[in-house]
């Protein structure tokens, strides 16, 4: 697989400002409709098979949609300015800022899948399972369905009846801010497992921890197939290790005899869980954030050497095809930006690694294919939790929809990754053989260990060797 992640309310955006902490309408927000024929087609020519449209389930939020039904969260619960992604706010509903009319919101999602699938695309969302908002309430939820806490005795720490934990003492946000108006009686544990009634703001403050009892185990398969059935292809797992494994092992595959061909994809970080992930659970793939991308990071700034790489590759073994690799997503700083790579001209001998190194699958994330820096950020991440609009986004954005050449610089980023993207998608680079090529090079002239890398991909017609440098400088050797 190939995927594309998208934050859904970034892509289309056609604001040409991006404030610091702006409102909505001074920074706008991108539409579900913005995913026309022609955007389709633009992630298909970079060799994706699949969109991971991330931030659809509603979520917290600081907008006021009363009229249907929807009022805002007090801003004391929502991060930032738009409210983040993971602090799902009802879990049968979809974001009403995503969509041109907020009370189709539904349909407006069932067509976005239909023009996926048609533009022959699959269609991957995320499944947040550890925590919610709040402030949840589902006004969406099919007849019959009980809400989270609905039921709970509020008066125990912890139940396995309850879906979520409480503490004796009433919620105080001092910590985060003076003089909140939010009261919460008695405090729900926060999501990040902080059970106390004081989070700090580097805590997940805005969301509770979801107590895993029999009880939250039905609700949360309920909610899978409810999305299953709405024809997604797969399901990203956020923070898959903070909830117990046994769930997976139960509801994995209920959901898999009901709808045989969805996949799921597990944020996981322990190497040490890979195996029972994969084969005891049935993840389809899991983050190789702990292999790939923390020494491809380390190789690039000096804090570790290529020879890792090696190691990966030998730890990893059979599993190889159910690992995900990627050099950005919403959680991590900007390939390009000044934190990590400073440019993408540095960055084409990671990128090529991860992107062909073995039958693993690859990932993108919106705006990368450009270069985007999240130069507006003080952190180099492109923010989840603010309405903002990258610049690479918008070259992007009226490159697709209008027609604009893209700057050079950018223009030639996109030719790179559609190149590459058109080549790891071939039959030798997609299903044929690799052999690390490290352990034969030992002294050989020119080749540095330490920033360079080198494989060989074959199958019984050809092959091809992959020389990656790391470095800053050219090399030169008699590989």
């Amino acid at each position: 697989m190939t995927i594309y992640q998208v934050f859904t309310r970034l892509f289309g955006n056609d604001k040409a400002v991006c404030i610091p902490n702006g409102t909505k309408q001074q920074n706008g927000c991108g539409l579900m409709q913005d995913f026309t024929a022609k955007a389709l087609e633009h992630i298909r020519a970079l060799g994706c098979t699949h969109i991971w449209y991330t931030g659809i389930i509603e979520h917290a939020s600081k907008t006021d949609y009363s009229a249907i039904g929807i009022p805002a969260d007090n801003p004391d619960v929502v991060k930032g300015e738009a409210g983040s992604p993971y602090a799902i706010r009802d879990y049968y509903d979809v974001d009403p800022d995503l969509a041109k009319d907020p009370s189709k919101r539904i349909h407006e999602f069932e067509r976005l899948v239909e023009r996926t699938h048609k533009a022959g695309l699959k269609v991957i969302i995320d499944f947040v399972p550890n925590h919610v908002a709040r402030q949840y309430h589902s006004d969406a939820k099919p007849k019959g369905v009980r809400d989270l806490g609905e039921d709970d005795d509020t008066t125990l720490p912890s139940s396995p009846d309850n879906n979520f934990y409480y503490l004796p003492e009433p919620l105080c946000l001092d910590n985060i801010l003076q003089g909140s108006t939010y009261q919460e009686i008695p405090a729900k544990a926060t999501g990040n497992d902080r059970f106390t009634s004081m989070p700090s703001k580097d805590d997940w403050y805005e969301t509770v921890k979801l107590n895993y009892g029999p009880n939250t185990y039905h609700k949360m398969l309920d909610i899978l197939m409810y999305w299953a059935s709405k024809g997604i292809d797969g399901f990203r797992c956020d923070m898959a290790e903070m909830v117990p494994v046994e769930f997976w092992e139960w509801a994995l595959p209920q959901v898999k005899e009901r709808f045989p061909n969805i996949i799921f994809i597990a944020e996981v970080y322990g190497r040490e869980n890979y195996r029972r992930y994969i084969n005891e659970v049935g993840f389809n793939l899991l983050y190789d954030k702990s292999g790939v991308y923390d020494i491809l990071r380390g190789v690039m700034n000096g804090s570790c050497s290529a020879r890792n790489l090696s190691w990966n590759w030998q730890f990893l073994s059979e599993i190889q095809d159910n690992m995900l690799n990627f050099l950005e997503n919403h959680d991590e700083q900007r390939l390009s930006s000044a934190a990590f790579a400073q440019s993408a001209s540095r960055a084409w001998g990671a990128v090529a690694y991860a992107m062909l190194f073995n039958t693993a699958s690859w990932m993108l994330y919106a705006g990368q294919e450009v270069g985007e820096d999240a130069s507006e950020s003080d952190d180099c991440r492109t923010s989840i939790f603010n309405w903002c609009h990258p610049s690479g986004l918008e070259h992007l954005g009226k490159f697709i929809h209008g027609g604009t050449p893209l700057p050079e610089k950018e223009g030639d980023i996109l030719a790179r990754y559609r190149r590459l993207g058109t080549l790891a998608r071939t039959p030798l680079f997609r299903t044929g053989g690799v052999w690390d090529l490290c352990y034969c090079n030992q002294d050989t002239p020119g080749f540095d260990l330490d920033h360079c890398t080198a494989f060989m991909r074959y199958n019984g017609t050809e092959a091809m060797i992959v020389l990656c440098n790391f470095g800053p400088g050219v090399v030169s050797t008699d590989l």
